[in-house]
């Protein structure tokens, strides 16, 4: 190397640049990508990705910790389930935390069946609203389920708890903000954790993957046995002797699994624990399963299993849990049991809720039991995200399954020439036949229809007020909506119970049932209740001079719904002029009415929004998606009880 200066020279390396792209930063936003995504938790080690040679469930907190926890636990090691729910936050949306934590500390889930009482790592009386304050800038959050099987024997699942989170703060290398709720209302009592996701540092706290699939359990298990002890081999053999029986996916089943061999167990050389899984137990829950009709024999000490065992013992199972449940909604009422299943042809479920919660407490879907108008008890699982608090005991609910065809759909299809839809025409149409509404208002509806369809592939803009349509536009709309709602819909028809229906001034469920002439309304159940409160509903009619009877019928008045309605809205507007001083401006037919959404006003005619234009305030019917526009102003459209909202000052942006 010679020492003249201009033979020197300095490395300066360019910025990294993407292999696919050529472009400098490619490559180190292609590793950051891995690592964020990395960062996530709750994805077993197996399924890890590769990135500058790190695996990806390495990385985070509690690795190394992952690696040693469990090594002394032997066969006799209690058990203890965990499941870890990832939120993101913003993902989940700004009322995710305040929810969930309402719903842990709910009432019915102490010892006592009262309310739940939050507690964290040094009080017994933890401030949830705090803790909701003190993580809103979050980026996620950790959600628990500790469920040790000996829960009934630990007693203080308070301090257990605070001893496994402690562990985990040891294994983590940072102290956790947490609270948790201990649950016993199920036959399994467990403890519900929500760990916020920053460190002691104030940074985000990154947990390693293979701590949150198994570190985390086996330290749970590690304490529950230092606390109880190992289980004795007696006590082994009874639950392996209870599984023998059971309808559900076992640890016999599990073991079954593992020796088949080409879908065969062959237990005439078993090399089976006698202490977990004695040969005696396994051909007994053999038995068992061909009774079930899950296995045949196939030779002297050779079974055949079922490819779907598996599935279908999970799928029993969890019915049976159904069951069990429905019969505690139930009580002492007899009632035959049916579980409402989504899907072409599902008949709708209309009923009073006697019952509901979480058939997944994790992920937050509900359920509800219907005492039905057909005289059965139904199982209903709610879509995702579905708020129970909008469910009162007593309501009146009801279930469908997959969409029907609209009746849009077949208009659109109907008038379409050529395979083109025009707005035009249809305009002409409708003002060629008065008295139906609106003609504008009509096609515009059709048009957001239409731009609905659009967006999902169905339908194509060919220019303004002009749309090609399929010919079978209606039955390929209907199998679109059925795949958007695969839980089908469930509709509150009335928040209060049909005994407060009869006497209250207002357009209710069961004057709707009056309409209709109660079909489909059982003599037994809910459906004879039904009955009666309908012959009193009649009788109040009848002394308002709403109605009147004719031997054994009875006549209605026309436009019975509107009058009570129009009386109902009458009645509440008196009692918010009273509050806010503001003149009652009454929504007119077909007509927009402008102001800023204050608030909701439930009725037993429904929930009506109160727009305030700053002169005086309008009564119009409300719709779940204007609760995010509190304070906005908004425009309505009111026909009936019905009403078209348009939100905000985009063009046709109305709902």
């Amino acid at each position: 190397m010679t020492s003249r200066d201009d033979d020197r020279f300095r490395v300066r390396p360019g910025p990294p640049k993407s292999p696919r792209t050529g472009q400098p930063g490619g490559g180190q936003r292609f590793v950051s990508r891995v690592l964020r995504e990395a960062s996530k938790a709750g994805v077993k080690p197996s399924q890890t990705a590769r990135a500058g040679g790190r695996s990806a469930a390495k990385l985070g907190r509690g690795h190394v910790a992952a690696q040693t926890a469990g090594r002394r636990l032997g066969p006799g090691a209690r058990r203890v389930v965990i499941k870890a729910r990832y939120v993101v936050l913003k993902q989940a949306g700004a009322r995710s935390v305040e929810t969930h934590l309402r719903y842990i500390e709910r009432e019915g889930v102490d010892r006592d069946g009262g309310k739940g009482h939050a507690y964290g790592p040094t009080t017994d009386h933890a401030d949830l609203a705090d803790f909701e304050q003190r993580g809103r800038g979050d980026r996620h959050q950790f959600r628990f389920i500790v469920s040790p099987e000996d829960a009934q024997q630990l007693e203080d699942l308070r301090g257990y708890t605070r001893h496994l989170m402690t562990r985990m703060e040891g294994d983590l290398g940072t102290s956790l903000d947490w609270v948790a709720v201990d649950h016993w209302n199920t036959d399994n009592p467990h403890t519900h954790v929500v760990l916020r996701g920053r460190d002691q540092t104030g940074q985000d706290l990154v947990i390693a993957r293979d701590y949150i699939a198994t570190g985390m359990r086996q330290r749970a298990c590690e304490l529950a046995t230092e606390w109880l002890g190992p289980r004795t081999e007696r006590e082994i053999r009874e639950g392996l002797l209870r599984e023998v029986e059971q309808e559900r996916w076992t640890s016999l089943d599990r073991g079954l699994q593992q020796q088949a061999r080409d879908g065969v167990v062959d237990l005439t050389t078993a090399d089976s624990d006698a202490a977990r899984s004695p040969r005696t137990l396994l051909i007994g829950r053999l038995q068992r399963l061909t009774d079930m009709g899950l296995s045949q024999t196939d030779g002297m000490n050779r079974w055949r299993l079922r490819p779907d065992i598996e599935p279908t013992l999970r799928a029993m199972g969890e019915r049976g849990d159904i069951v069990r449940t429905m019969q505690r909604a139930l009580g002492s009422q007899q009632r035959e049991m049916a579980v409402f299943t989504p899907g072409d042809g599902a008949q709708p479920v209309v009923g009073r809720v006697v019952g509901k919660g979480l058939a997944d407490e994790l992920q937050e879907r509900g359920y509800l039991v219907l005492d039905g108008i057909d005289g059965r008890a139904h199982y209903v699982a709610l879509p995702a995200g579905t708020e129970l608090e909008q469910f009162p005991a007593g309501a009146v609910v009801e279930a469908r399954g997959s969409a029907e065809a609209r009746a849009v759909d077949k208009t659109i299809a109907g008038l379409a020439e050529g395979g083109l839809y025009r707005t035009d025409h249809h305009l002409a149409l409708l003002r060629a036949q008065p008295g139906r509404g609106d003609p504008q208002e009509t096609v515009a509806a059709h048009v957001r229809r239409l731009e609905a369809l659009r967006r999902a592939g169905l339908a194509e803009r060919v220019t303004e007020g002009v749309w090609r349509v399929p010919a079978d536009l209606p039955e390929r709309a209907r199998h679109h909506d059925a795949q958007r709602l695969t839980s089908g819909s469930v509709t509150l028809q009335s928040h209060l119970p049909v005994e407060r229906q009869t006497r209250v001034i207002g357009s209710t469920w069961l004057d709707r049932q009056l309409i209709a002439g109660a079909v489909g309304v059982a003599d037994k159940g809910f459906g004879g209740e039904l009955r009666e409160t309908l012959r009193q509903r009649s009788d109040f009619l009848i002394e308002r001079g709403l109605a009147e009877r004719h031997g054994t019928r009875v006549v209605l008045a026309r436009n019975l719904l509107g009058t009570l309605r129009q009386r109902d809205l009458d009645a509440a507007a008196r009692g918010v002029a009273g509050e806010t001083g503001l003149p009652y401006r009454p929504a007119v037919e077909g007509e927009r009415v402008s102001g800023v959404y204050r608030r909701n006003v439930l009725l037993a005619s429904g929930r009506f929004a109160m727009l305030d234009d700053g002169l005086g305030f309008s009564l119009v019917p409300w719709k779940p998606v204007i609760e995010k526009r509190l304070g906005q102003r908004m425009t309505a459209i009111v026909r009936g009880s019905t009403v078209t909202w348009e939100l905000g000052r985009q063009r046709g942006l109305t709902i």
